[in-house]
């Protein structure tokens, strides 16, 4: 990856960024597949030139990065170079739409799979790269989603209260999710108590469908939230029906754009739906 590292060094060097955040060797191991694991990566700030050629990325370089875009101390560093997957990009448009992120605050690495870097220095070159992108779920996430979408309505209550059952209440999700950058979470008001604080099933089922409520229109499919999950709850598919539905529906998909309207927050006058005028 010494084309990384390299791009990562000129921009420290020159003082373009204060900050670049990639991924590093951690000390844990990755399933990749049932039979093989690789070394987990972790998330590494590097500010000094010398460390650049700490980056790397491979295959277990999942975790959506954008999430360290919102945090208080890390945007007290400075501008940041921000090591990108496709839903890493799409998530910095969706910040950027909900006037989070500017060209001030960032610049992005667009990284394949071939190990080819793409120095993305404003939102509008992310746009354009994006769009250049396959943003269509996958075939494996298609085929999961239409083996959800034939159960009947009974038998997809069961199958989300037996997954919640399992909820712990961490909130892992929340911490992962680059969307879920409120200062204050509702789960966190007691007056009044919106969300029970206990993990039990009507308090687990609230903020489940709360939160999935909050990213629909929002949500990029990064999958860091079924990733972060202790329990092993496919949150994801939740979010990809929601991402189904808004796109079907409102002809929507979110982080696409810099400056776009939340389909669930707006309206057209000429929608056909009579409660609308």
């Amino acid at each position: 990856m010494e084309t990384l590292a390299n791009i990562a060094r000129e921009l420290l060097a020159a003082g373009t960024v204060q900050t670049v955040i990639g991924y590093g060797h951690g000390s844990g191991e990755a399933a990749l597949t049932r039979t093989h694991t690789q070394t987990q990566a972790r998330a590494v700030f590097i500010r000094d030139v010398a460390k650049a050629g700490s980056l790397i990325f491979d295959a277990s370089c999942q975790q959506n990065l954008a999430v360290y875009l919102m945090k208080p101390e890390v945007r007290r560093l400075g501008k940041a170079a921000l090591v990108a997957t496709p839903a890493a990009l799409r998530t910095i448009l969706q910040l950027a739409a909900e006037n989070q992120v500017s060209d001030h605050d960032l610049l992005a690495l667009a990284v394949n799979g071939q190990g080819e870097v793409a120095l993305l220095a404003t939102l509008a070159a992310i746009e354009a790269h994006v769009a250049a992108l396959d943003n269509d779920l996958k075939p494996g996430e298609i085929a999961e989603l239409q083996k959800y979408a034939a159960l009947d309505l009974e038998q997809r209550r069961q199958f989300w209260e037996e997954q919640f059952s399992r909820c712990l209440k961490c909130y892992a999700c929340r911490g992962a999710c680059p969307l879920c950058y409120c200062s204050r979470c509702t789960v966190e008001c007691n007056q009044p108590q919106w969300i029970p604080v206990p993990a039990h099933d009507l308090g687990n089922l609230e903020w489940n469908v709360m939160r999935a409520m909050h990213l629909a229109g929002r949500c990029v499919n990064c999958g860091d939230c079924s990733r972060a999950c202790p329990v092993g709850i496919p949150l994801h598919l939740l979010n990809q029906k929601l991402i189904s539905e808004v796109l079907d529906n409102f002809d929507s998909r979110s982080g696409m754009a810099a400056k776009a309207d939340n389909a669930m927050s707006t309206f057209k006058p000429d929608d056909p739906e009579d409660f609308i005028r």
